[in-house]
């Protein structure tokens, strides 16, 4: 919805600024979503006066001006028929924007001569399509701004233009009146008493209007008049402006003035050539081949029962839609019959989908125009074409009768507290509805007939919240229902599924939320796509299945933002896996992948790619958020999704609490990844609970004593895992190895051998170490590696 700031304020009585009028209506649920405002766009031009205008010493059609400025004289190159010594003109800069060549001035050189600055025309400033030579102004002073000059002379020429966004529950803002009327009820000025002038009737209008019974229900009320002898032509100047500004192209008065109520007072109507009509307009509906050449060119044709308006040749109208090709108006129209109707919107909506037209009629009728003024509306109109087109108006003849929207509801101001939770006074309430419109009797408020979204009380306090002005809400605590500390909210579950996406964003990947089924082949890949899994009714053929797991999601998002450029990605999802498709065969998992380098760029060089240990360093931390046991174990029990060799799950006995490591290459062939991708699942159901439950975390116990630290080297054969190596060597002591760290590893020793090399740390709680204890500790790591692994120490 367009309109500019001079129309609004011809309903508006108002001194409020562009700005405070556009935050209003964005406050009040009218959102604004842009304004245009060629002050703004004019403001770098000046006005300049031209001392000498010679021709250009190497080009016949160029002249050669010096140009009386603020900043002094300028010479200006100029190839404009109508540059001359003595007039007034516009003056555009170096540096300055001009709008209408979308170039940015420069100082430059034109065939040898130097030019600084323009001279510019109607067009070059988008004033009009006048481009046949520059702006001569009658009148104005050296550096005085053009925008003010407009301002004074022309202000047409810089009336800002708003656009406006409306919802399908305020057909009356379809209107710029409507509009109006929301500003004045928020006190941005006085709406303006409404011109309501009744034109008599001269004669008996020779077309009668018809409604057939068959379509009674979506054609309640149909009315028109005859107006004889007008003057169809170009409409007048500020019509034309008028409708221009909002991007309608004026056709000629009859239609403009058509097209300026359906804008200005949401009443649309249609003008027929009275000439063209042979006997009365029936409106009934279609037959079997019935077609019409619509005003927009295209012939359409209807289906049977389709809503028409007809006379006796045929369609001459889509009912409420579009009028017809046929009894349009042109510059020879001389007698017409002016129509005011109103449709069912249902009935309106069916017909424009199934044609397929979108029309401004269609959009107000289907959202629902106001009824009651469907004939004042023909009234307004008829006294707007005699004074513009001249003639005489007949009698209005009409069909049906006008629909009952009256209503009325419960004011109860108590009400704006317990549904909005605002403390707004009962006379001011009662202002802000009379105000609407709505008129208030004792504690009932009746509902005006162009408020079809107001169905209930409830709707009377929103309008009173919206208007009072809804930023104004403070937020308030909300009562406790009792004493005490209340109950938790969130299960165990629920809260792991908290801390462990808080965990993954802080570790640097950003969380995707992505379907819960995906195509089968893909469902396959990660052992599902059974049957039993599959959608009965999918949306779409990519969306067949029940994901198995999160990691294709995850890797088809990959996949979209590496096609786009986006080489380095941490991305991570917590949600729902299904095994089977019954209730309980489905658990919360939260799975992350790793692409690309580790950091961005740097002189240091610190970036590098990802591989697995990025992986498992991420999936640990997670786990130890959300309470795992440190002392879980590797193994390499995978799923054929993972890399054989490059993968391992975190488990405690046969319980898997996650897996990490590289994805089979096979599978990021089939999402399309470039390069190598790393990941991880943390099964979060299967994180044990703690034995006890405490609100708080344990007390830390420290140690005054010093803590001794030993290194061993030790050679095993060479697959023999580096974890077996550790755990062995920290059972030896369990109460006095607080841990065991590998630091060194060496390969390709003699007879297929490796050295590991291990620190353990020895923490004393109740007495210093003495070498003997200390030596005893190492003589168990010993014997405890070398019976787990084989190994010997390296000599």
């Amino acid at each position: 919805m367009k309109f500019t700031l001079s129309w609004l304020k011809e309903h508006l009585d108002t001194a409020a600024s562009l700005d405070q009028i556009t935050e209003a209506l964005t406050d009040l649920g009218l959102e604004v979503e842009g304004v245009t405002d060629p002050a703004a766009r004019l403001a770098p031009f000046t006005i300049a006066k031209v001392l000498e205008a010679v021709p250009h010493p190497d080009a016949d059609r160029l002249r050669v001006c010096k140009v009386l400025t603020d900043e002094g004289e300028k010479q200006i190159v100029c190839g404009a028929p109508n540059a001359r010594a003595g007039i007034t003109v516009v003056l555009a800069k170096p540096g300055d924007y001009v709008p209408g060549i979308d170039v940015t001035l420069g100082v430059g050189k034109i065939r040898g001569v130097e030019s600084h600055g323009m001279m510019a025309s109607e067009r070059e400033l988008e004033l009009s399509d006048e481009h046949n030579g520059i702006i001569e102004l009658p009148s104005g002073g050296v550096g005085e701004r053009f925008v003010d000059w407009l301002a004074a002379n022309r202000p047409e020429t810089i009336d800002p233009v708003i656009e406006i966004k409306i919802t399908p529950n305020r057909p009356d803002a379809l209107g710029v009146r409507g509009v109006a009327r929301d500003l004045a009820a928020r006190g941005l000025g006085a709406l303006r008493a409404e011109k309501a002038e009744t034109v008599p009737g001269a004669f008996a209008s020779r077309i009668k209007v018809v409604i057939d019974a068959q379509v009674a229900g979506k054609a309640p009320f149909f009315s028109g008049r005859v107006i004889r002898g007008v003057k169809n032509g170009p409409s007048p100047a500020w019509l034309q402006k008028r409708l221009t500004a909002i991007g309608l192209r004026p056709i000629n008065a009859l239609v403009d003035i058509t097209n300026f109520f359906t804008y200005d007072l949401n009443r649309p109507l249609h003008v027929f050539d009275a000439d063209k009509v042979k006997g009365d307009l029936i409106v009934r509906p279609s037959v079997a081949g019935e077609e019409i050449l619509a005003l927009d060119g295209k012939t359409y044709a209807f289906a049977p029962g389709t809503m028409i308006i007809a006379d006796e040749n045929g369609p001459e109208s889509i009912a409420g839609v579009m009028g017809g090709e046929v009894s349009g108006c042109s510059e020879e129209t001389v007698n017409v019959f002016l129509e005011s109707a109103y449709w069912d919107p249902i009935a309106i909506a069916t017909v424009g989908r199934a044609l397929k037209i979108n029309s401004d009629a269609r959009y107000r009728f289907e959202r629902g125009v106001d009824p009651a003024f469907t004939q004042p509306g023909l009234e307004l109109a008829t006294r707007m074409v005699l004074d513009l087109c001249g003639g005489e108006a007949s009698e209005i003849v009409t069909a049906g009768a006008v629909p009952d929207t009256s209503r009325s509801y419960v004011l109860d101001p108590a009400r704006v507290i317990s549904l909005v939770g605002m403390d707004i006074p009962a006379p001011e309430q009662r202002r802000t509805l009379e105000a609407l419109g709505f008129r208030l009797e004792g504690d009932q408020a009746f509902v005006p007939s162009w408020r079809p979204d107001v169905q209930g009380s409830a709707d009377l306090v929103e309008e009173v919240a919206r208007i009072a002005s809804l930023t104004k809400l403070q937020g308030q605590p909300l009562p406790r229902p009792r004493a005490g500390v209340p109950q938790p909210v969130l299960t165990p579950l629920q809260a792991r599924e908290s801390a462990a996406r808080r965990m993954a964003a802080s570790l640097g990947y950003n969380e995707c939320v992505t379907y819960s089924f995906i195509d089968q082949p893909a469902a396959a890949l990660f052992g599902g796509g059974a049957d039993a899994l599959r959608v009965e009714n999918p949306i779409s053929s990519e969306m067949t299945h029940m994901r198995p797991d999160l990691l294709p999601g995850l890797l088809a998002a990959a996949a979209r933002n590496q096609a786009r450029g986006f080489a380095d990605l941490a991305l991570f999802e917590c949600g729902p896996v299904f095994s089977g498709g019954e209730p309980g065969e489905q658990e919360t998992h939260l799975s992350g992948i790793l692409i690309g380098a580790n950091a961005a760029r740097d002189p240091y060089a610190s970036r590098r790619k990802v591989d697995i240990y990025d992986a498992k360093a991420d999936a640990e931390a997670i786990l130890q958020t959300i309470g795992a046991p440190a002392k879980a174990q590797i193994n390499r029990k995978l799923a054929g999704w993972w890399h054989p060799g490059r993968a391992g799950n975190v488990a405690l006995g046969p319980n898997t609490l996650a897996t990490f490591g590289e994805i089979h290459p096979r599978i990021l062939r089939h999402f399309g990844i470039k390069g190598a991708a790393v990941g991880f699942t943390i099964r979060i159901a299967n994180v044990p609970l703690p034995k006890t439950r405490t609100p708080s975390r344990p007390a830390l116990v420290l140690s005054d004593l010093q803590a001794v630290e030993r290194d061993f080297a030790f050679v095993v054969d060479a697959q023999v895992e580096a974890l077996t190596l550790v755990n062995a060597a920290a059972g030896a002591d369990k109460a006095l190895i607080e841990r065991v760290t590998v630091f060194d590893q060496f390969t390709g020793l003699e007879g297929g051998k490796k050295s590991i090399a291990i620190t353990a740390r020895l923490q004393p709680r109740d007495k210093t170490l003495t070498d003997a204890e200390i030596e005893a500790v190492a003589a168990r790591i010993v014997e405890k590696v070398g019976k787990a692994t084989g190994g010997v120490l390296r000599g």
